[in-house]
């Protein structure tokens, strides 16, 4: 104690000393301390078509939750960060995050290099992050693997696993059927989230009906697809199951300009995005991917009002990333109220507790005993996925029939697979 605050102390009875306390900055009270804002950081990709809608998806949420007087007073300060598609420039944004900006909890990245880069200093500096959009299932098996270091780290995304359950889900109902088809090529690109997605695909498409005929992994850097389209041709699939999201738009490009006579289907980050049939001038037509949520699609109650506050705001409908961004934000508010506390390990046991109806479903996740822990549940009455297909400039929903607003139309290289 200072010799300032114990002469008032000796001098005025507390009830006066309150005030004086107060007044030269001394103490600060219970009203004044719940002032302080909740900082959420966000490191993000906001160069790229998939990670630009993670940062605007979270001030989106965090305006929202601010216009409804915060969290038990406290009003969300959202902090944000490029990284430019570096894991190198993100890990130093998350040490200046939390070192410097004093965030309470971080939300990061679509992929999954980064994530996994990152997940050592948010077990060092016991800060809480969430990523919105990577898949690779190492994320979440490494926080079963030491779980009292990695606790901190939250998979707030379909593990690359469930995505390929999903594909094979999508393809089984919609595309063998509708397009008669029975044999697949794998395509991805070759990347920590796609080493798991191909290995559960060369399990699921099988049971799915679909005889593999081809696999091929490309670098990211690929310019040129036409070899790699001729020789999946020469094996003559009847649909191709991708992998993509940082190779950019030339495979789909060079598919539609080639006129490859193949459906293409499976996971593409740039498909998710609204932007992608204008940057591929409208190369993208007739592609099938498979996404969390679609513009116009009401999975739940929640999914329209957001997408529609999102293209209002911001100009295009949000990428798969931006509607997992916007629902981190708001299960990461309602954790840190029922905690009601940011103190990170008090933070981690809320976030495993989380039980919300976001946009893209109910989310829970895997607890610590399972091997994908802190990884998004996928299933039934849970999150699953929606099979979308760009028609028209417009992405229009198949699958499932309970919110399909439209009908598989071929793109005019492709015909069905004859029985």
């Amino acid at each position: 104690m200072s010799e300032t605050v114990r002469a008032v102390a000796r001098h005025a009875p507390l009830r006066r000393t309150m005030p004086v306390l107060l007044a030269a900055g001394l103490i600060v009270s219970g009203q004044a301390r719940a002032a302080e804002p909740i900082k959420i950081g966000v490191i993000a990709e906001a160069q790229s078509v998939a990670g630009a809608s993670i940062p605007q998806a979270v001030q989106l949420a965090a305006d929202e939750i601010n216009a409804k007087g915060g969290i038990d007073g406290r009003l969300i300060q959202v902090v944000t960060y490029d990284d430019k598609s570096s894991a190198s420039d993100a890990v130093r944004a998350f040490q200046r995050a939390v070192s410097e900006d004093k965030v309470n909890l971080v939300i990061a990245s679509y992929i999954s290099e980064v994530v996994l880069a990152l997940m050592p200093w948010a077990a060092r500096l016991k800060t809480p992050m969430i990523t919105p959009g990577a898949a690779s299932n190492e994320i979440s098996v490494a926080v079963h693997k030491d779980y009292a270091r990695n606790k901190y780290v939250f998979h707030g995304y379909l593990t690359s696993h469930a995505l390929a359950q999903a594909v094979c889900d999508s393809a089984k109902d919609a595309l063998v059927g509708l397009l008669k088809a029975k044999t697949a090529a794998i395509m991805s690109e070759d990347a920590a989230w796609t080493r798991p997605l191909d290995a559960a695909y060369e399990e699921c498409l099988p049971k799915s009906g679909l005889k593999i005929v081809e696999h091929v992994r490309f670098s990211p850097d690929t310019g040129d697809f036409t070899p790699i389209y001729n020789k999946i041709e020469a094996a003559k699939p009847d649909l191709i199951v991708t992998g993509i999201a940082h190779v950019g738009v030339q495979p789909t490009v060079q598919w539609q300009n080639q006129q490859v006579p193949i459906a293409m289907t499976g996971i593409s980050g740039q498909a998710t995005s609204s932007t992608f049939w204008a940057n591929t001038n409208g190369g993208t037509q007739g592609v099938l991917f498979d996404s969390v949520a679609l513009p116009g699609v009401a999975l739940t109650d929640k999914t329209t009002p957001f997408a529609e506050a999102f293209t209002k705001r911001f100009g295009g409908a949000p990428s798969y990333a931006g509607y997992m961004a916007y629902d981190a934000m708001h299960y990461s508010a309602e954790a840190i109220k029922r905690a009601g506390s940011t103190e990170a390990d008090k933070l981690v046991d809320a976030l495993e507790k989380t039980d919300w109806v976001g946009t893209v479903g109910r989310l829970q996740f895997y607890g610590k005993d399972e091997t994908f822990t802190h990884s998004i549940k996928y299933g039934p009455g849970l999150m699953t996925s929606v099979l979308g297909q760009w028609q028209n400039g417009k992405q229009v929903a198949i699958w499932p029939s309970e919110v399909a607003n439209g009908k598989l139309v071929l793109p005019p290289a492709v015909k069905p697979a004859v029985q």
